[in-house]
């Protein structure tokens, strides 16, 4: 069974499908993380971006693994990357290299091929239009611009990163653009996707209301 939970950064995507993997016993596959990955990687290897050689190199020559036991933990060619892919630099970079449609070519194959005949919950962007337009459940969260960018900013204070909320706030509207006009694969909600606002109620609350639509289907 294929879960998909698509929405914008702070809407409650990474926590909220974790918790419902590990409530349903599924896998969980974080396919933002992936991006970050590949994001991280340009940085590191100085790639220009709209040199095809360079960039074909980097994509087959690149490595992505998530821990078996909890899903959250992303190895790039062997090395735990978890860290580094929420840094300020990869965060301001991961949306222009999601839009370039080699990148989301080879990751929606890859994505594709990690849940083969498994349980999984996959959370992203693209998940329920794109990845898995033909998932079993899809779920979309959204929530408060200003909920959102506090939550991020609760995120980053606690790994040591001061930032202001007014800046995050301008920096997730530009995020929240960027994803929605892209070319390729664009953030939107599946036409048959369940809406969930998260604003303003817990996690526990956003995935018990998951995991009870889902238990209704395999019951």
């Amino acid at each position: 069974m294929v879960i998909a939970i698509d929405g914008p950064a702070g809407s409650g995507k990474s926590t909220t499908a974790k918790n419902v993997a590990e409530k349903l016993g599924f896998i969980h596959i974080n396919t933002g993380a992936m991006y970050r990955g590949i994001s991280l990687k340009c940085i590191q290897e100085d790639v220009n971006m709209e040199d095809p050689s360079q960039l074909n190199h980097l994509l087959t020559h690149t490595k992505l693994e998530f821990a078996v036991e909890g899903g959250s933990t992303l190895f790039m060619d062997g090395v735990d990357i978890s860290a580094e892919i929420t840094s300020v630099e990869v965060t301001d970079f991961v949306s222009q290299v999601s839009a370039i449609s080699e990148v989301r070519e080879k990751l929606v194959q890859f994505q594709r091929e990690m849940a083969e005949g498994l349980n999984v919950v996959l959370e992203g962007r693209d998940i329920g239009t794109v990845v898995f337009p033909n998932a079993h459940h899809k779920f979309f969260l959204v929530a408060d611009i200003n909920e959102r960018a506090r939550r991020r900013k609760k995120e980053m204070e606690a790994k040591g990163e001061v930032v202001s909320l007014e800046e995050l706030t301008a920096e997730m509207l530009e995020r929240d653009r960027k994803d929605s006009t892209r070319k390729h694969s664009p953030l939107k909600k599946a036409e048959d996707a369940v809406e969930i606002d998260t604003t303003g109620i817990s996690i526990e609350e956003q995935v018990n209301r998951i995991v009870e639509i889902v238990n209704k289907t395999i019951k």
